[in-house]
């Protein structure tokens, strides 16, 4: 990486590189340009360049970029070259859908375990993974050396949840509760609020209205 301090607008542009450069490999498209590239993802070509530019040079002038090796040096930078452990935490509707999401193993996040506090549900399996009692979670996690710990749960007991997987051994957190979580500096949140987006595209809506 040329520059450690890339912002995070950067990053959060990169996954959507890498899903057309993904595409583009499906399609047995062997190079592109930043021009091509800007009228895929609606980033305006020096935009791209700018961005791709904080890891390093990857184009060619007079030939744009490779396409496979781009999207393969992105997947490195995404972290995307390694699998990683995870849990989940609810299995309700919400958590029901991402366990069954094919997307994840396909990326390299492997669900390991199912947590839910409902002794209805528990026993049951998503995936060919068995949903455990709440109790169970913590010693799970230490013993399969998990990583993620994905919150699909209300926003009641969120913070307690939270708690478990940091003092478990977890390092990551993908939190889809309506809550703002508390944990140490070490740990990572990336925060998955539906009604706030859902609120955004409802102000957007009125504006053009």
């Amino acid at each position: 990486m040329k520059n450690k301090n890339v912002s995070m607008a950067v990053i959060r542009r990169l996954p959507k590189y890498y899903r057309y450069l993904s595409e583009l490999l499906e399609n047995d498209i062997k190079r592109i340009s930043s021009k091509e590239l800007s009228k895929l993802t609606d980033f305006t070509a020096s935009q791209i360049r700018q961005d791709l530019n904080n890891f390093g040079g990857f184009g060619q002038q007079g030939y744009g970029y490779n396409v496979e090796d781009l999207q393969r040096e992105l997947g490195k930078i995404l972290g995307l070259d390694k699998t990683y452990r995870a849990v989940l935490i609810g299995a309700g509707n919400l958590g029901q859908a991402i366990a069954n999401y094919r997307g994840f193993s396909d990326s390299g996040f492997e669900i390991l375990g199912i947590f839910d506090k409902n002794p209805k549900v528990t026993g049951k399996k998503l995936r060919d993974v068995e949903v455990k009692a709440m109790e169970d979670m913590g010693d799970f996690i230490k013993e399969n050396d998990i990583e993620i710990g994905i919150i699909c749960t209300p926003k009641e007991g969120s913070q307690e949840i939270a708690d478990t997987l940091v003092e478990s051994g977890v390092t990551g957190i993908w939190n889809f509760a309506p809550a703002d979580l508390k944990v140490p500096e070490n740990i990572t949140v990336e925060d998955v609020h539906l009604n706030e987006s859902l609120f955004t595209l409802s102000y957007l809506l009125k504006e053009k209205k």
